[in-house]
């Protein structure tokens, strides 16, 4: 293969290098193209086709179902490291040693503590508030008890602002659930693993001893390590273009959480659940409901299956389906929600239909039906996807401060009136 992509423009033509990515990725790059093309840009709709920056973070190949994190297969992480670890791998750069995981973990407990004051923030929320609303905006005001801006320039000024928010996330994200259900508001223990954390932090009731239900653990474990990081998505963009204006850690995080809160992203999760609900009240028939997704004259839209940018089986999927039995079993829950989430899940894995057409159960599916088991509210379920995504939108920040990338501004082709001027009032 050339080096260099040629355009033909009338009679000019144009070379721009190609550059290529370690997995064999080729890109064209443009980013002289208005200066020697004297004013001409690209239009790409979505950025479907373009390339944002250059990442080391994360390798993901739709067409083969390949997701790694800085170079570790998605499945090996799930099944022997935890989120704390991989947070370390996405956010550093590589697996951390024992010493340097101990050192990360006691640092996140020394800052886990929230000012008081955030707590007044959050009582002036009505509880029927949306969690992610109400974490977007604390988020964003912890801005406010930490006001001196980051040096990136100093490994220990970055370091320290990441361990601030890995620390603080977590109580924000119990906050906001005890909140919706008028529990107090607690902070976690030092003596707990940063999961065993979160749990702790949303579940743990006044007058009970909080019991850990290592299943339960494990699955969630998975299902934020899942969750961890997935190229420049739409929230991860986000993050990188207010990032990009030089505007903090914590205020860059609140706008990813926001464009995360978008039914067509992070809100999927609770779009499956909303549309198991819909079903059951129409009485629960999901042979009914396939036949629905089939016809191409009905509105309905099956929610957790396929995927915009995997065109086989989500290698997520994979993994979270079987935590999902194992907790399901475990906790043997009789829910007709979860039993017609079943039945969906075994005619589309058996349904020629969606088979030949790959639209598999996805991890927004699955996800679904295990905070559903463990008690989580639907509308806390994207709030859950942000925790995990957390150390994914960190890293992506850091990689893009660190390497000075220049603020983001795309262009336009403009298509509204051409010059008119000003009619006064009484002629118009």
């Amino acid at each position: 293969m050339s080096d260099i992509a040629k355009l033909q423009i009338g009679d000019n033509s144009y070379e721009f290098p190609l550059v290529k990515g370690t997995e064999n990725e080729v890109a064209i790059d443009i980013k002289k193209l208005r200066v020697v093309t004297n004013g001409i840009i690209t239009i790409d709709p979505g950025f479907k086709n373009t390339g944002s920056c250059e990442s080391a973070i994360t390798f993901l190949d739709g067409e083969k179902g390949i997701l790694r994190y800085r170079g570790y297969p998605i499945e090996e992480l799930a099944e022997k490291a935890d989120f704390l670890e991989v947070s370390y791998a996405l956010i550093f750069g590589n697996l951390p040693t024992k010493q340097e995981l101990d050192k990360f973990h006691a640092d996140i407990k020394e800052h886990s503590l929230v000012d008081d004051d955030v707590r007044k923030i959050l009582e002036a929320f009505p509880k029927a508030a949306h969690p992610m609303g109400v974490l977007a905006s604390l988020t964003s005001a912890l801005t406010a008890f930490n006001p001196s801006s980051v040096n990136t320039a100093s490994k220990e000024d970055m370091y320290h602002a990441i361990v601030r928010i890995l620390a603080k996330f977590p109580v924000l994200v119990g906050w906001t659930m005890r909140k919706s259900k008028g529990l107090h508001l607690n902070y976690g223990k030092k003596s707990l693993g940063y999961v065993e954390n979160i749990l702790y932090l949303m579940f743990k009731q006044p007058n009970e001893e909080y019991v850990m239900n290592p299943i339960i653990k494990d699955a969630l474990d998975k299902l934020l390590i899942l969750h961890g990081d997935h190229e420049q998505n739409c929230s991860t963009s986000t993050v990188r273009i207010a990032g990009s204006s030089h505007v903090g850690l914590f205020a860059s995080l609140s706008t990813g959480i926001s464009a995360l809160w978008g039914p067509l992203h992070g809100g999927a999760n609770q779009a499956v659940l909303e549309m198991l609900e819909a079903i059951q009240a129409d009485g629960g028939d999901t042979k009914k409901y396939m036949a629905k997704a089939k016809d191409k004259n009905d509105p309905f839209r099956l929610m957790g299956f396929g995927h915009r940018v995997y065109k086989n089986f989500d290698p997520r999927a994979k993994i979270i389906k079987k935590a999902a039995d194992e907790v399901l079993n475990d906790l043997g829950v009789d829910d007709p929600i979860l039993k017609i989430a079943k039945g969906l899940e075994q005619e589309a894995l058996n349904e020629p239909y969606f088979v030949e057409r790959k639209l598999y159960p996805n991890v927004d599916f699955y996800s679904g039906i295990i905070y559903r088991a463990m008690g989580i509210p639907t509308d806390m379920f994207t709030v859950m996807f942000a925790l995990g995504r957390l150390p994914g939108w960190i890293a992506q920040w850091r990689e893009m401060r660190l390497n000075k990338e220049p603020i983001g501004r795309p262009r336009q082709i403009y298509i509204g009136e051409t010059e008119r001027h000003f009619v006064e009032l009484d002629k118009r």
